[in-house]
């Protein structure tokens, strides 16, 4: 990891306005792992409970909640970008910039959503979404002129840069430069969009394959100086090996999960795949609630290695995937999240989602008796096992089942104060 040239401050608020101001602690802040304190509620003087604190400190950045905008079109230009801002997001990942944009080149249309009800119903529940756009299509200057001016407007709230580029290490390194240049105040990395241009070794094209994800993940952690999450496909057999070379080469954190690839369907009319564009498609990514079951698998492997193989470490776990409601995130910062992103939520609900995500979570905050994130923060990971300890644990609890009901095993073993309780212990019916 690169040394920070310049002392970074950054100034903490929940308005925008705030002059207080906080250390930013850098490359070398990681935020504490896995502290649990179940149903401890700190009190007012007063004897009234103070509601639950949703902010988060994640590698030194403070967040007033944790939900952050993913990476996507709800993070595409300043106008919508500011909104998310003005509406409470705790942070946003802006859309991925590369250094060629000219390159990047959009078909329309790119998103086909799946319906629960039979027969594709117009009327159904959407439960998944697919796309297959691609990164941003617009110039690197224009977006680099757009974060600064983020950044003058709102210096205390969390923007971050998503950089993607092909296999050079020059690019790379000017990328990182360049966006840094602009007050950034982290760097996520898509090392998994699972559709276009992995032709050019970019995207997915590099989380999939851990040798060139290291070399890429060593060549920007040597020149960055703000902290570094690396964004993972689920398109993989194990995720957990990628996440564990990101960290090992420098990251302070991972982000999981992006899309997964998919074909969202045949129109049985025309019998052509769906999203069509001029008779024809693409497989791309697919997101909502119908990934949500598929990610908290993924986020929960990968939280269990970074306990298990980081645990000296405040590396951070940003969670992706069908988040649409505030029981949703707490079951990905149950297991060890420290954020939260939305993208396809947004898409479909607008900005102003954050505030049920916010009411919603700090609801069952209250319902737990947990007064901030840290208090829950990866309670849920111990009660994974393995199938064998399952039937171990199973077959101990029928034991103790049977023993309980066949009552007393000698006579010498009734007594005179439980004796009605005894005789009921060894009646069958």
């Amino acid at each position: 990891m690169a040394s920070l040239g310049l002392a970074q401050r950054i100034r903490i608020g929940l308005d925008g306005n705030s002059g207080v101001e906080f250390p930013m602690m850098g490359r070398s802040g990681r935020s504490n792992y896995g502290r649990s304190r179940v149903g401890f509620r700190v009190m007012a003087s007063e004897g009234q409970s103070v509601e639950p604190d949703l902010s988060v400190t994640v590698n030194g950045l403070k967040m007033p909640n944790p939900f952050v905008i993913g990476s996507g079109p709800p993070g595409t230009n300043y106008t919508v970008m500011k909104r998310a801002f003005d509406e409470g997001w705790g942070g946003v990942i802006a859309k991925t910039v590369s250094l060629e944009a000219d390159k990047v080149k959009n078909v329309t249309p790119r998103y086909a959503k799946l319906r629960a009800d039979a027969n594709g119903s117009a009327k159904g529940q959407i439960i998944g979404w697919q796309n297959i756009e691609l990164i941003s299509d617009r110039p690197l200057e224009t977006m680099l002129k757009e974060f600064r001016q983020l950044k003058e407007e709102y210096p205390n709230r969390i923007l971050i840069a998503s950089i993607m580029e092909e296999y050079n290490k020059a690019a790379w390194e000017e990328l990182v430069y360049r966006v840094e240049e602009t007050g950034i105040d982290a760097i996520e990395v898509n090392f998994s969009c699972p559709h276009g241009m992995p032709e050019r070794r970019m995207g997915a094209a590099v989380g999939q394959d851990c040798d060139l994800l290291e070399e890429v993940c060593g060549w920007i952690n040597a020149v960055a100086t703000v902290p570094v999450w690396a964004k993972m496909t689920p398109n993989i057999t194990d995720i957990t090996k990628p996440a564990r070379v990101a960290l090992n080469q420098g990251c302070e954190g991972v982000s999981a999960i992006n899309t997964i690839m998919s074909v969202m369907g045949i129109n049985l009319d025309t019998l052509r795949p769906e999203p069509c564009v001029e008779g024809y498609s693409t497989p791309g990514g697919y997101s909502s609630k119908a990934v949500h079951p598929i990610a908290l698998a993924k986020v929960m492997n990968i939280a269990r290695m970074m306990k298990s193989e980081f645990g000296d470490k405040d590396y951070s776990l940003s969670a992706i995937g069908g988040v649409e409601t505030g029981g949703d995130a707490a079951e990905f910062i149950l297991l060890g999240a420290n954020t939260v992103q939305v993208c396809t939520g947004v898409m479909m609900h607008g900005y102003g989602l954050v505030k049920t995500l916010c009411s919603e979570l700090q609801d069952f905050m209250r319902k737990h008796n947990f007064s901030s994130i840290e208090d829950f923060r990866g309670t849920s990971l111990e009660y994974f096992t393995t199938h064998t300890d399952l039937v171990r644990r199973q077959q101990e609890a029928i034991r103790q089942r049977k023993a309980i009901k066949k009552g007393l095993q000698s006579d010498k073993d009734w007594t005179g104060d439980g004796f009605v309780q005894e005789t009921e212990s060894m009646v069958s019916n």
